[in-house]
């Protein structure tokens, strides 16, 4: 364990080399969407496409062979083909380390990767210097698709995991992410499964125009730090249909993050759906636009939440709305919480600087194990405004269920069980 900490601090030290100019990072330019107003839902050959399997590039599909150089090899011919290509991997198992898919690309677009079989990391972590499982990096127009699964083999490192999120002093070592998308653009990821990430499933960064639909994501209750999609500094991320079971938030969506919606997503077990936590880092870009919308939530420790380092960083979270949601044994159905790792009944912290604004609830029922089914803390230095609940319900056994709000005054419509805060 000593030697993989190592190992993972000169990671973090190289992410902190190469990441950090002095400048503030900046949302990328989404620019047209090669998606749009097009039925994505079948993978069609195109005519004239050329398909590499990986196995003519040396891949052996019996889940010993260590298949990282001939995936290499394979992108290398498809991303540089002349011709519209895309790269097969057949059923079986390949077991593939730490890897960059990598651009710009000279293929005519999209290019796609079609996952048939399953994808299986290795369990060695010193293997992942590039701090990532598989890297998709400077590609423009990508697809993965094609029904296979992608392994992360992340059991044997849960029990070295740190509690990233509950550190406030910016030095956890975060584990592999399992698919990381970093300044993609024109991304269509559909109809793959993920299971047993090291890290998270998919992280989507820096990137625009990412549509993730159709994705069947899986790890235990109690698997640590394994969010579903987690996405930041990005620009139009569309997730749709997508069923996410794992030890952390379902869908996590922290600075940087705007234009995001959220469809038809069914979570739990997990943390629920979580914007925050922000005010951690200097110089946070907003998170703005983000609607979530028909998802269902059942036995997640949280539902809606948004929430925000005390004592931190300024930032700003506005223009959120969730609406259609239904919640089954849910705890903390709605939940905006500016005392973030703080006890909420003796919090002493300075108040967050973060500012929470323009937020709507609109149609969510179902049922809680909490007795304070809406709890909105907000800061007492920026209070949060604009905060709408219009027809909530929800149900806390055969008791009734309770408000909670402090340095906020929301505007109601409709049905409300719990009732208003007074």
């Amino acid at each position: 364990m000593a030697i993989a900490k190592r190992i993972c601090v000169v990671i973090l030290c190289f992410a902190l080399a190469c990441c950090v100019d002095g400048k503030p990072r900046k949302r990328p330019v989404a620019g047209p969407d090669i998606y749009k107003g097009k039925n994505v839902a079948k993978d069609v050959l195109a005519p004239g496409e050329k398909v590499h399997n990986v196995m003519s590039f040396g891949a052996k599909a019996d889940g010993k062979f260590d298949c990282t150089q001939a995936f290499m090899d394979g992108w290398r011919a498809v991303c540089h083909s002349k011709q519209r290509s895309r790269l097969l991997i057949p059923a079986g198992k390949f077991v593939v380390s730490s890897m960059f898919f990598a651009g710009p690309c000279e293929a005519p677009l999209p290019i796609t990767i079609q996952v048939v079989g399953t994808v299986v990391a290795t369990t060695d972590i010193s293997e992942y210097v590039n701090g990532e499982w598989l890297i998709f990096q400077n590609v423009v127009g990508l697809k993965l698709l094609g029904g296979g699964t992608f392994d992360g083999m992340g059991k044997k490192a849960w029990q070295f995991t740190e509690n990233c999120k509950a550190d406030p002093t910016d030095q956890c070592i975060r584990s592999p992410s399992s698919l990381y998308f970093n300044k993609v653009h024109d991304a269509l990821i559909q109809n793959i499964k993920s299971v047993n990430p090291k890290g998270f499933h998919v992280f989507v960064t820096n990137s625009a125009n990412v549509r993730v639909r159709l994705l069947k994501i899986s790890a235990p209750d109690a698997s640590p730090n394994t969010d579903g999609i987690h996405i930041s500094h990005s620009i139009n991320v569309k997730l749709s249909k997508n069923v996410v079971e794992t030890g952390d938030d379902c869908v996590s969506i922290i600075q940087g993050a705007t234009n995001v919606t959220i469809n038809k997503l069914t979570c739990g077990p997990g943390h629920g759906i979580s914007i925050g936590s922000i005010g951690k880092y200097l110089d946070e870009i907003p998170v703005r636009d983000v609607r979530v919308k028909n998802c269902t939530l059942s036995g997640t420790s949280n539902g809606l939440r948004i929430k925000t380092w005390p004592a931190r960083n300024p930032g700003e979270v506005t223009d959120i709305h969730y609406s259609d949601i239904i919640m089954e044994n849910v705890k903390n159905p709605i939940i905006i919480d500016q005392e973030y790792n703080c006890d909420p009944a003796n919090c002493q912290k300075k108040p967050s600087l973060v500012k929470v604004s323009n937020v709507g609830f609109s149609n969510v029922r179902g049922t809680t194990i909490s007795p304070i089914a809406v709890d909105l803390r907000c800061s007492k230095q920026f209070p949060c405004k604009n905060v709408r609940l219009d027809n909530i319900n929800l149900k806390f056994g055969l008791k009734p269920a309770t408000s909670r709000c402090s340095n906020v005054k929301p505007i109601y419509g409709g049905l409300q069980s719990p009732a208003a805060c007074a």
